[in-house]
């Protein structure tokens, strides 16, 4: 199985739009991916994800994302804090 490559935002808007140009160029989405060594699922994806941002928007959308995943954690923290002091109350 071959290894996956992780992607930047920054590079992923770079393939995209090396995709527009080629796409413009009269290639089709499947030449389009093999020259940019993705596959076609991947280009849909990234062009549903990406699709009309500009790099600062993808810098922007990277780091929400990392806050909300802190975010979860906390919330799940202190819900399990919450039940236990239930539990303990309850036991009284």
């Amino acid at each position: 199985m071959a290894r996956r490559k992780r992607f930047t935002a920054e590079q992923t808007l770079t393939k995209l739009r090396e995709a527009e140009i080629y796409l413009g160029q009269g290639k089709t989405v499947k030449e389009d991916s093999r020259m940019l060594e993705i596959s076609e699922q991947t280009y849909y994806r990234w062009r549903r994800e990406y699709g009309g941002m500009d790099i600062s928007q993808a810098r922007n959308l990277n780091e929400v994302e990392k806050e909300n995943i802190r975010l979860k954690k906390l919330v799940a923290d202190l819900s399990l804090d919450n039940a236990i002091l239930k539990e303990v109350l309850e036991k009284k």
